[in-house]
């Protein structure tokens, strides 16, 4: 049964209406992929970092969506800002339904005043999506006692265009001081063409808010709490995020509030130059009794750099 219900949900969406509407794979560990949660994050660590996320969601549905992704970004003083790489790929229905994305991005950093800085990215993707017929199962298969038995009369020839390939555009912005942070991403300004039959199918702009605070609870900053809020809207979707990090030296802990769809609880660990966190969604919608939750995972290594003068303000949001 699970197997016929995200068979159905990929058909619905893959050769619906020509204004059937996409939406981008999701992380709960936004912080913890900060390339792809907004471009303007491209060389904000100063140094060389590596970040490398794994998600996968709703595991009770036949691996239902399992999205991966690996960047890498640094500040370079010769062009006043940073460069980032960010390689993404979401598998859905158990591989049926693949979405890759190669981005290049350039952030510019300016420092407005001595407590505040600025920062304008902009970003360049290859987007490609592809179908993998055989693995589509459809309701004239079914035999009521043996199950999948027959062969469909769906023919995938009627399909032809089983692969297709765009060049998108995104930018973002970012204001930071040590005190406090917000920003706004749009991505897919070029809204590219999705569709894998005749017509338009364009993927709708996405839009991210998000904003947050480091309130210190000792002196010396190594205990604080950081409330954050972020806003996403994608076609006919939104989502809104609240949480909370409480941060202890090298410990992290996290709880958010997904809108009345999960609960999210995070634990992470960090030191200069690495960190490491988990993060497990619990559902609290209707799918709560077969979706089996979501679980993240996330790494980053961040190299040792000597800078060659310290104008540069790193941003202090948080690392998950």
């Amino acid at each position: 049964m699970k197997k016929i219900t995200v068979s159905f949900l990929l058909f619905l969406g893959i050769f619906s209406a020509n204004n059937a509407k996409a939406q981008d794979p999701q992380f709960t560990q936004f912080y913890a992929n900060p390339l792809y949660l907004n471009p303007a994050f491209a060389g904000t660590a100063r140094c060389p970092r590596f970040c490398m996320n794994y998600r996968n969601e709703w595991p009770g549905l036949y691996k239902t969506y399992i999205t991966t992704s690996a960047s890498y970004d640094q500040h370079i003083d010769a062009i006043s800002g940073g460069i980032g790489l960010l390689v993404m790929q979401d598998r859905a229905g158990n591989g049926t339904l693949v979405t890759t994305d190669a981005s290049l991005m350039y952030s510019y950093h300016l420092n407005v005043t001595r407590e505040f800085s600025i920062n304008f990215g902009l970003q360049g993707t290859y987007h490609q999506k592809t179908l993998d017929w055989t693995k589509l199962t459809f309701g004239d298969m079914i035999d009521r006692r043996r199950g999948f038995v027959y062969n469909t009369n769906e023919n995938p020839s009627n399909y032809p265009n089983q692969t297709v390939r765009a060049a998108d555009v995104s930018a973002g912005l970012l204001g930071y001081s040590k005190r406090y942070f917000f920003g706004v991403a749009v991505n897919h300004l070029t809204q590219p063409n999705e569709a894998f039959i005749p017509g338009s199918s364009p993927l709708p702009m996405k839009i991210t808010v998000h904003a947050g605070a480091n309130i210190e609870l000792e002196k010396g900053g190594e205990t604080y709490i950081s409330p954050n809020i972020l806003y996403q809207y994608q076609g006919q979707f939104q989502q809104l995020n609240l949480g909370m990090y409480f941060v202890k030296k090298s410990v992290v802990l996290g709880l958010w509030y997904r809108n009345q769809d999960a609960m999210i609880a995070l634990i992470g660990y960090q030191t200069q130059h690495f960190k490491f966190g988990y993060s497990y969604d619990v559902t609290i919608s209707k799918l709560a009794n077969v979706s089996a939750g979501s679980h993240e995972i996330s790494v980053q290594f961040q190299l040792a750099w000597r800078p060659k003068h310290r104008k540069f303000r790193t941003v202090s949001c948080p690392s998950f």
